[in-house]
């Protein structure tokens, strides 16, 4: 045999016994060990929320509200939970809203009006203010687009005697209240063969809320024109608290005092004129 194949033969039988002894190495190794990462999960609560936009006084029915995980740390007594109202998608159904619910907002008991409560209207009446309903149009209601909770001022437009210098009407208009709260708009209630009272989207009104004595004034000086209603921002109300968001009277009616109401009297019975006011 000569001395090359000696060579070769030597370095394989060399090479085969090396790699015997690194497979057996790696054989008789153990595995590494897999660490375990612990992830820390957020307790969660299934809580009341709106599954749509729920309108002022709109019935909670099916559909309306859902069960949503919420973090059980985040939860606040208002708040309604699965725990302790399991049967509340259906016991909501009697519910009314008592103010605007946003979609995805939590479902809080200060916000629902219960069945067997007092009458809506009167629930959401602030405390020593009156409602009161006017008549409008959509040319007389910012063509439609208030809406209830929306802040407005009440315009008075009459006709006065004899033509203007042009030979046309004489017509006027004044700002008789500021900041007005809307509460409903072309709402009528009728009772349904259940009981119930319901809204229904026939009407041609609107209702505010007032002072009493603003109140008087307003049902006093409807039948001498027509009322319109002018919509103002939101941010007119911003920084304000229920005491100092009131609505005011304009112009010369925020001059009138009480001992004139007689005065008033007198144009709603047919003087169509301002001369009463002094």
């Amino acid at each position: 045999m000569s001395k090359m194949r000696i060579i070769i033969l030597a370095a394989a039988v060399g090479s085969a016994a090396l790699a015997a002894m690194l497979a057996n190495n790696m054989i008789g190794q153990k595995p590494p060990e897999q660490q375990t990462v612990e992830i820390n999960k957020v307790v969660t609560v299934p809580v009341l929320v709106a599954a749509k936009d729920i309108g002022l006084g709109d019935k909670l029915l099916a559909g309306a509200v859902i069960w949503k995980d919420w973090p059980k740390e985040n939860i606040t007594d208002p708040m309604i939970t699965k725990e302790e109202q399991p049967n509340a998608l259906t016991d909501m159904e009697k519910n009314r809203a008592r103010t605007f619910i946003a979609t995805g907002e939590t479902i809080l008991e200060q916000k629902l009006l219960k069945s067997g409560d007092a009458g809506f209207m009167s629930a959401i009446v602030r405390k020593g203010m009156r409602a009161i309903s006017v008549g409008i149009s959509v040319n007389s209601s910012a063509g439609g687009f208030i809406l209830p909770n929306d802040k407005v001022d009440l315009i008075l437009t009459r006709q006065l005697e004899g033509k203007s210098p042009s030979g046309g009407k004489n017509v006027v208009s004044e700002t008789v209240l500021t900041n007005v709260r809307v509460l409903a708009v072309n709402q009528t209630y009728k009772q349904d063969p259940t009981g119930e009272k319901v809204a229904v989207e026939d009407g041609k009104t609107a209702t505010v809320e007032l002072t009493p004595r603003q109140a008087e004034i307003v049902s006093m000086i409807e039948s001498v024109g027509e009322l319109s209603l002018a919509l103002r921002s939101i941010a007119d109300s911003e920084g304000k608290t229920p005491d100092t968001d009131v609505p005011e009277l304009s112009g010369r009616f925020a001059s009138t005092p009480a001992t004139k109401a007689q005065d008033i009297m007198i144009m709603r019975y047919g003087v169509p004129s301002y001369t009463a006011y002094r």
